[in-house]
């Protein structure tokens, strides 16, 4: 048992380590072509960008309900924690959601779309920036009491470096946005979209150097891991790829190629995971509870992690599948046009 009490926590952390990648990934062009359309020049390439997530935007969300899920399931005092911390910058997300999803229903059965065009941008840029704000928090820390209790402030989660996240990771998600509008658009509107996922590149690229240069300055906790033995070989390691995965990627645009850009972005986020990843383990509440002071009873584990073993395959069949019959070029805006 004493095993379990050991090996489980660490199992589960790389599960819900594994539905937020997929979720960002997932959803993150998602958003990002939402936030794209608010830049669309008129109905009918706001229509082509739509017509391309038409198919797949409610199924790659999925992945966060399973992961808030899972955290509620396996580590619940980190999930009343963090929850309860993050309350307002949850809230932003939800409502973002809400605004998308009743703007992208709507929309196709008005004949006046200006109002939903905006809604549907509005909320993809907000359940971006309440995203944003929550890693920001998460990265500066929680505070707790020894029983691992939010005694914070309602606004804790809001900083200078906060909001430098927020803004660095909507501009990751326009990234990954403008590289999945390049594979999936053809002509003019393709050409728009290399244009933009250069821009997004370079932006990133800047957000995610200063927020490396500052973490560790900043915050203690921070720079005590990031300057811990081995860690700081590998830590030392990660901005290299990261700019060496930048230039692949903007090598990539300038050679026009049609996937390869998306390619390298996702790779660009593996990679941002792994650092993060190393970061906070093994913490599920940064920097006080650790994922053994917070994790569930082990049979509740084993149960859990039977179901999902199950599940995974088959939600990752079914992505896999709405991916592969839906390949194709979206040619025209035939979304609610």
């Amino acid at each position: 048992m004493e095993t379990l009490s050991y090996f489980l926590p660490q199992v589960w952390f790389v599960v819900l380590a594994l539905f937020l990648f997929l979720y960002v990934m997932l959803d993150g062009f998602d958003l990002g072509v939402g936030i794209l359309s608010l830049t669309s020049s008129d109905d009918e390439r706001r229509g082509i960008l739509m017509t391309s997530l038409s198919n797949i935007w409610d199924a790659n969300e999925t992945w966060l309900v399973l992961m808030a899920g899972g955290l509620f399931g396996a580590f619940p005092l980190a999930y009343g924690t963090i929850l309860t911390a993050l309350y307002i910058p949850i809230l932003i997300m939800v409502f973002g959601f809400v605004f998308r999803g009743v703007a992208f229903e709507f929309r196709e059965l008005s004949n006046r779309k200006f109002f939903w065009n905006f809604a549907f941008g509005a909320g993809s840029f907000l359940a971006a920036l309440g995203q944003g704000f929550a890693l920001g928090a998460v990265l500066k820390g929680i505070a707790v009491d020894e029983a691992g209790h939010f005694i914070g402030t309602t606004w804790d989660w809001l900083s200078v470096p906060s909001v430098l996240v927020a803004l660095t990771l909507i501009q990751a998600y326009v990234l990954i946005g403008s590289t999945y509008l390049v594979w999936k658009t053809t002509g003019e509107l393709q050409v728009t979209h290399y244009r933009t996922a250069k821009i997004a590149a370079w932006t990133t690229l800047m957000g995610a150097i200063f927020i490396t240069i500052t973490t560790p300055i900043i915050y203690e906790s921070a720079r005590s891991r990031l300057f811990q033995q081995p860690l700081v070989y590998i830590f030392a390691v990660i901005p290299i790829l990261g700019v060496w995965l930048i230039w692949q990627l903007l090598q990539s645009l300038g050679r026009q190629e049609e996937r390869a850009p998306f390619v390298w972005t996702i790779l660009l986020f593996v990679l941002t995971f792994l650092g993060l990843g190393l970061i906070v383990f093994p913490y599920i509440i940064p920097t006080k509870i650790t994922i053994y002071e917070a994790a569930a009873d082990p049979s509740s584990l084993v149960i859990m992690i039977i179901f999902i073993g199950f599940l995974i395959p088959v939600m990752l069949f079914y992505n896999l599948y709405q991916y592969i019959v839906f390949r194709g070029k979206v040619t025209g805006g035939q979304y609610g046009e």
